[in-house]
């Protein structure tokens, strides 16, 4: 068995300084932020010294290249916060000035339920604010709540002017400005590739209803594009409560399946590797647009590259760079990224499948009988699901307070189906643009793993103590995370004590043997 060439993580301590940095200015202010700096700018004078005196050299390079790294990304958080934070936007959110606000929706609108009314939350991204007859021209971005009527249904890339109360922000640097719109507003004529998604985004939901049952029909959308409005109730809260809820936005995942699929199919078709990366780039962009390209749907495109190039060239070890790298580029875009739960469940899940699913992978294949290679895909399925579920639980645990027993079974039962449905949906999407009934003949083919998905959310959800209830915020991600360390240590020593044992066993039986010859 050949050894596996180790990962190469000389970076990772580089991204997590420089996502600390970010968290420290966006949480806590610029000025904490610069304080930050100054600590590292001396930490890395004493790296600087040590690898001078050749003490530890390769030691003190990582360390020098993390305390710079997070030094200048501090010094530009702040840099950027103290200009937020200082500029006529956020004054005029102080004072609790009404304004006229242009600008475009960057992210699909999450309903809320209030004690008084349902509302709206809207992200835009403002170009022009007019705020008591000044007009203040650049990018700023603003946490629109609003009512229903005329929110609901804007699409990311959508053009929208609307009058509303400006007011602070409860986090420093996550937004420029909070406004309460005062009524609906003026959306202007969606941009061509928005007419497009939108187009084979109906397609596919025309298909799947007329195709499909109403609980398949409104989950093959949520599959294949991120589209949850056709979505069953109560195949929602199954999904939630199995740990399965992944599987009904636009994930990695899904830009994995596809492109994979593409460039499997063109190694088939003996296309050249120029061209192979040709088209599935032209996919991958594709995609992006008919999923709509929210912040999170871009931040799952690039995890989803890093994720195929993982598992289709077997170069695991510079895939991990590349996700560092990936890391520092998003956060040197948007600091306001590294307190976003989103960002930080797509990163932990691709550096998971790195890092961690192989290491389970052999844990699992030295407790079973020596025929590894016909295990191998079983062993590898159930090493991705429990690398991403022991990663993420903590920090789910610490967004919404639950932690599902099950969803690691769930998952793992499920994962076989998920990457046909996806491939056989965005199939029917576009087969429905030219013929829904076409289309329609596709999308009946993901009935028997739609139904088969259903049923797993279901069982799981139905089971006695499905999830536990656990503290949000940090307190929760260390409960569950002790837990978790807790029972994978307890599957180490049980591995080695019965290793030891069978060992024992063997020696017994050896020298049972050799002592019959002696005699």
């Amino acid at each position: 068995m050949t050894e596996r060439p180790a990962t190469d993580l000389r970076l990772v301590p580089a991204a997590i300084g420089a996502w600390a940095a970010c968290i420290v200015a966006v949480a806590f202010g610029w000025v904490s932020a610069l304080v930050l700096a100054m600590v590292c700018v001396v930490g890395a004078g004493v790296a600087a010294t040590l690898r001078r005196r050749g003490r530890a050299p390769a030691v003190a390079l990582v360390l020098l290249t993390a305390l710079g790294v997070t030094a200048g990304f501090a010094v530009a958080a702040s840099l950027r916060l103290h200009s937020v934070t200082t500029g006529p936007v956020r004054q005029g959110a102080e004072r609790g000035s009404s304004a006229t606000v242009v600008g475009v929706v960057t992210d699909d609108p999450r309903r809320i339920t209030g004690s008084f009314a349902d509302q709206v939350v809207v992200p835009v991204r403002a170009h022009r604010v007019t705020l008591r007859g000044q007009v203040v021209d650049g990018s700023a971005r603003i946490t629109v709540f609003g009512a229903p009527d005329g929110w609901i249904d804007l699409e990311p890339g959508a053009a929208v002017t609307f009058r509303a109360i400006l007011a602070v922000p409860d986090r420093v640097g996550a937004v420029d400005a909070v406004a309460r719109a005062t009524g609906p507003p003026d959306a202007g004529q969606p941009s061509a590739a928005l007419r497009w998604s939108g187009r084979i985004r109906a397609a596919l939901a025309d298909a799947s209803e007329t195709a499909l049952p109403a609980e398949e029909a409104g989950l093959l959308p949520g599959m294949v594009v991120g589209d949850r409005s056709g979505l069953v109730p109560a195949v929602e809260d199954s999904f939630a409560a199995a740990g399965m809820s992944h599987l009904t936005a636009v994930s990695g995942a899904n830009f994995t399946f596809l492109v994979g699929s593409v460039v499997l199919l063109a190694r088939l078709l003996t296309v050249g590797p120029r061209t192979t990366a040709v088209v599935a780039g032209i996919v991958l962009v594709a995609f992006v647009v008919v999923a709509r390209p929210s912040p999170s749907v871009l931040r799952a495109a690039v995890m989803g590259v890093l994720g195929l190039l993982a598992v289709m060239t077997g170069r695991r070890r510079h895939v991990m760079p590349a996700l560092c790298t990936a890391v520092l580029l998003l956060l040197a875009v948007d600091p306001a990224l590294a307190v976003s739960w989103g960002f930080a469940l797509s990163v932990t899940a691709t550096a998971a499948l790195v890092v961690v699913a192989p290491v389970i992978t052999q844990f699992l294949a030295g407790t079973g009988p020596d025929d590894e290679p016909r295990r191998r895909p079983v062993l590898d399925a159930v090493a991705v699901a429990l690398a991403a579920h022991v990663v993420t639980a903590p920090l789910v645990a610490a967004m919404v307070g639950t932690f599902s027993l099950y969803s690691v079974i769930a998952n793992v039962v499920a994962a076989p189906v998920v990457g046909p449905v996806t491939v056989v949906g965005a199939l029917a999407a576009v087969v429905a643009v030219v013929n829904v009934d076409a289309g329609a003949v596709v999308a009946g083919v993901a009935w028997l793993p739609l139904r088969w998905l259903v049923n797993i959310a279901a069982w799981t959800a139905s089971v006695p103590g499905s999830s536990v209830s656990t503290p949000t915020g940090p307190a929760g991600a260390v409960v569950v995370g002790v837990a978790i360390a807790a029972g994978l240590a307890a599957a180490v020593l049980i591995r080695r004590i019965a290793s030891g044992r069978r060992l024992t066993s063997g020696d017994r039986s050896l020298s049972g043997r050799h002592g019959t010859i002696d005699r």
